[in-house]
């Protein structure tokens, strides 16, 4: 029978409407190399609601950092259109925080100036958001560290930095890319609590890209599956699990059955 969680490649996300916050319409992505044209994307539909946590898994070099890229007003598409709100994207917006797979910190800033350099970008005194950056320090489990530097914080806590720093200026969408890859599994497994924790207080909308299938299953309320290069949506699957997740989630047989779900689906095409 087929699984109801289950959407497979073809169409985009159902449930499209006022409340989505991002779509993408028939996204393609040429590079021109060198050595001729390569197809990064191909016809990428997807619809994301607001408050949801969707993560995108896929083989190396199927173009999910490249579609993150494009959301993010970073990177334009070669055909189709990316759009925030109804609005075509054609520039970065304030309204979305990008946090990338390692911290980038200056390392001559402490922990709170570090956090408060966007004000310095935005043109913001950083007075005026210092006490936000502080809370949000606290928040993250910082709070012993706000005048550390980072060659005196493990991997782990220069990521919180680097959490803290977007989401002191309050995103309404956080675009994440692989932030946690080059953590061990225990810091991983804290760090990816605490986003949850904070998401979800908050009424982040997040897109999340991993390699990590039991991390996307975790986090997630959609997974979207990608092919390999050039990079289309394979299937999409529904997490029904319910929240508060904590690690204990992980014994349910269902998480399990997910998890051999999107496994399948990579399967198809690797």
């Amino acid at each position: 029978m087929p699984n109801p969680k289950l959407q497979l490649v073809g169409a985009p996300f159902t449930g499209a409407s006022e409340r989505s916050v991002i779509q993408t319409r028939s996204i393609s992505k040429i590079f021109s190399l060198p050595e001729g044209p390569v197809t990064a994307l191909k016809d990428v539909n997807i619809t994301v609601n607001k408050g949801d946590f969707v993560s995108f898994v896929g083989p190396s070099g199927c173009g999910k950092s490249t579609l993150l890229n494009i959301i993010a007003g970073l990177l334009p598409p070669s055909s189709g259109t990316a759009e925030l709100y109804g609005e075509a994207i054609t520039s970065p917006s304030r309204r979305m925080g990008f946090m990338f797979q390692t911290a980038v910190l200056l390392p001559w800033r402490t922990v709170e100036a570090n956090v408060l350099l966007p004000a310095e970008v935005y043109g913001l005194k950083p007075d005026s958001v210092r006490e936000k950056a502080r809370s949000v320090i606290e928040a993250v489990g910082l709070k012993d560290f706000i005048k550390a530097y980072p060659k005196q914080l493990s991997g782990g806590m220069q990521q919180r930095v680097a959490l803290a720093r977007v989401l002191t200026y309050e995103p309404e969408i956080l675009l994440m890319d692989e932030p946690f890859g080059a953590l061990d599994e225990f810091t991983r497994e804290a760090m990816n609590l605490e986003l949850m924790r904070i998401t979800q207080s908050a009424g982040i909308t997040c897109i999340f890209v991993t390699h990590n299938i039991t991390e996307a299953v975790f986090l997630s309320d959609k997974v979207v599956v990608m092919t390999p290069r050039p990079g289309k949506v394979s299937g999409v699957l529904d997490v029904q699990l319910p929240r508060p997740r904590e690690i204990d989630t992980m014994k349910d047989p269902a998480f399990a059955d997910m998890i051999f779900e999107v496994r399948s689906l990579l399967g198809r095409h690797i």
